[in-house]
Formats: C-alpha cells, sequence, structure tokens
C-alpha cells in the first residue's frame, strides 16, 4: 500500500517539468491526482496517460492563469473530476505553476511584473482561499517557489521578487490552519533541468558554471524536487509546518574550495 493510498491532491502546472514529476510521484505514492495545465493540453494527456501505465490515477483540469476567471475554472474542472471517482474531498495542493521572465529593473515593464504576479502570486493565493472549503483537516499545501529569492540575481529582479512574495504565504496560513492539523510549507529549487531551464542548460558552458556554484556540483533533476515534495506531503512531514525548504543542492551557499 502506498503513504497517500485514498488521498487527493490537485498539482497546479502539473503536465511538464517539476509540476510532471510531482504528479507522477504523488499517483505513485496511491494518491488520486488532479493534472492542472494552462494550454498544453497534450501534455497533461501524456502525464495522466504515464499515470495509468503506472498503475495510478489521475485526471486533467484546464485553467489558464492570468485569465480573469482562471480560478473558478480550476475549481470547476477539479471538483467535476474527483466526482467522477466518487470523491468530495482534497488532501494535498500543490501550487506549483509559475513563470519565469529575465531581466534587469531596467528593462521589466509594468505589464510583464503584472502578468509575473498574477501568475505566481495572485493565482496561488486565490487557489489557496478557493480549495480551502475542499480541503480536509490534516492536508498539506506546499508551494514550489524558488532559490532566486535567496540568491538575488539582478537579471530576474521580477522573478525573484514573485517568487519571495509567494514562499511569504507559509508562516501566516501555517498559523491560520494548524489547528486544523493542515501544515504549508514552501520549497525552494534551483536550476532543474526541465524545458523552462533549456536556454540556459542547453548551453555547455553555462551548465559548467551552474555546477561551480552548486554545492553537490550538478544541475537538479525534477525528480530531487518532486521528492521533498512528496516528504512534505506524506505522514513522515507532519510535524514540518510554515517552512521554506531550500531544494537547490546548495546553489550558490558561498565560495567552494578547490579541490585538494
Amino acid at each position: 500500500m502506498g503513504e497517500l493510498d485514498g488521498r487527493t491532491a490537485l498539482v497546479t502546472g502539473g503536465s511538464r517539468g517539476i509540476g510532471r514529476a510531482i504528479a507522477l510521484r504523488l499517483a505513485a505514492d496511491g494518491a488520486l491526482v488532479a493534472v492542472h495545465y494552462g494550454d498544453n493540453e497534450a501534455a497533461a494527456a501524456e502525464t495522466v496517460a504515464l499515470i495509468a501505465k503506472a498503475g495510478g490515477r489521475a485526471f486533467p483540469v484546464r485553467a489558464r492563469f492570468g485569465d480573469g476567471d482562471a480560478v473558478d475554472r480550476l475549481l470547476e474542472g477539479l471538483t467535476a473530476g474527483l466526482a467522477e471517482h466518487d470523491q468530495d474531498g482534497l488532501d494535498i495542493l500543490v501550487n506549483n505553476a509559475g513563470i519565469h521572465l529575465a531581466g534587469s529593473i531596467a528593462r521589466i515593464t509594468e505589464e510583464e511584473f503584472d502578468r509575473l504576479m498574477a501568475i505566481n502570486v495572485r493565482a496561488p493565493l486565490f487557489v489557496i482561499q478557493r480549495t480551502l472549503p475542499l480541503l480536509r483537516d490534516g492536508g498539506r499545501i506546499v508551494t514550489v517557489a524558488s532559490a532566486a529569492a535567496r540568491i538575488g540575481s539582478p537579471v530576474q529582479i521580477g522573478y525573484t521578487l514573485s517568487k519571495a512574495a509567494v514562499a511569504a504565504l507559509a508562516a501566516p496560513l501555517a498559523n491560520e490552519l494548524g489547528r486544523r492539523g493542515i501544515t504549508v510549507n514552501t520549497v525552494n529549487p534551483g536550476v532543474i533541468l526541465t524545458d523552462m531551464t533549456s536556454p540556459w542548460t542547453g548551453v555547455p558552458e553555462a551548465m559548467a558554471g551552474l555546477e561551480a556554484i552548486t554545492a553537490l556540483g550538478r544541475v537538479g533533476l525534477p525528480e530531487d524536487v518532486a521528492d521533498v515534495v512528496g516528504f512534505l506531503v506524506g505522514p513522515q512531514g507532519r510535524w514540518v509546518t510554515g517552512q521554506t525548504l531550500d531544494a537547490s543542492g546548495g546553489t550558490y551557499l558561498g565560495p567552494i574550495p578547490p579541490e585538494a
């Protein structure tokens, strides 16, 4: 039996990259997983098919974060999908959907910043608000932010602000929901090998530079982050709440001495 047998989970941005790895992990642990996606229906269908092939259960949910009715569409799809599987509640919410934007303070526009905040901050905030009536006591909320919030790269200032803002949700929500046994945490990945990071990770010189500033000497895989999320939403994570866990392999912790 899996640790999450009988549980239900929603993973936003669950069709690709880190989100797909999280959806696969939670399904492998026994959860029924709602795989949210924005536009890439084929990727969502592939994720659901991969879960089914491995013996798990999942269904897709479409909502374009940034649109005015996105959270309404998400809730409609989520409740319909749960009902089709004879479920009426949610046990796990993973806020993973997000976008990246490179640019210094001199180059970022108001329109770009507004879109970053709408998708990276506003969407997870109101997804939490709207799913709380479905979230059962003892539930789990995990938000995937970014190690960029502590590294402070000047060439991604808008992205850094958005991820720092969404990470700040954990502590106040943990205090509010703790009496219901609900934990709320944030996971901060570093650079992970996904299609979103391929413009950098596909360049050998860039990869070498990233590996050189990472204590564990490599760039992360989506499964590295999924395992951290799996811990937080599983029974072993019951006593961890209001925290931000760095899942970057020790990216940019300080000077790394040369090998002896």
